[in-house]
């Protein structure tokens, strides 16, 4: 087991972003899946999180993973191209007027395609067809490289920034 010191960005957004990120290919369609079952979560959580040392979903029995994503109030948005599973976003907005953007990435054979922005903006704007007051995603030095830089330019703002050390493995 190796330890690394890590740095976690906390990032929000108070109101709708204006901009529009045009789609880079014909084919993208995203699915609001409304009943995940914890093996079709897990394993798009596994290929997607696999590189960045994502854990804490894989620590959870089914039965726990079930009691979140099973919650109304938490949504699976899946981007598909051409019909194959390229990525996923999890909205949790179990918490009054705010929506946390819990999961966000893709599979790695389609990173590097522009998919990431154009999949981010309909993300963010199926967040803010709830109107919440807040929307917020923290982010580390152990995601995508381009994963803080592509949430700010999406209109995200930056509020707190935390070190600490994590155990991989």
């Amino acid at each position: 087991m190796t330890s690394v010191e890590v740095t976690t960005f906390y990032l929000e957004m108070r109101s709708r972003p204006e901009h529009s990120v045009p789609a880079p290919r014909e084919g993208l369609t995203v699915v609001h899946v409304k009943s995940p079952t914890a093996e079709y979560y897990r394993s798009l959580y596994d290929v997607v999180g696999q590189d960045y040392n994502w854990r804490s979903r894989r620590k959870m029995t089914p039965e726990q993973l079930l009691a979140i994503i099973g919650d109304p109030l938490d949504e699976l948005h899946v981007l598909y191209v051409d019909g194959v599973p390229a990525g996923f976003a999890e909205l949790d907005r179990r918490q009054p007027n705010e929506i946390e953007l819990v999961q966000f990435g893709l599979v790695p054979s389609f990173i590097g395609q522009g998919l990431g922005k154009w999949f981010l903006q309909q993300t963010v704007e199926a967040a803010w067809a709830h109107q919440p007051e807040r929307l917020w995603v923290h982010t580390c030095t152990l995601d995508h490289r381009a994963a803080l830089s592509n949430y700010l330019k999406a209109g995200f703002t930056l509020y707190k920034e935390e070190i600490c050390q994590r155990v991989l493995g």
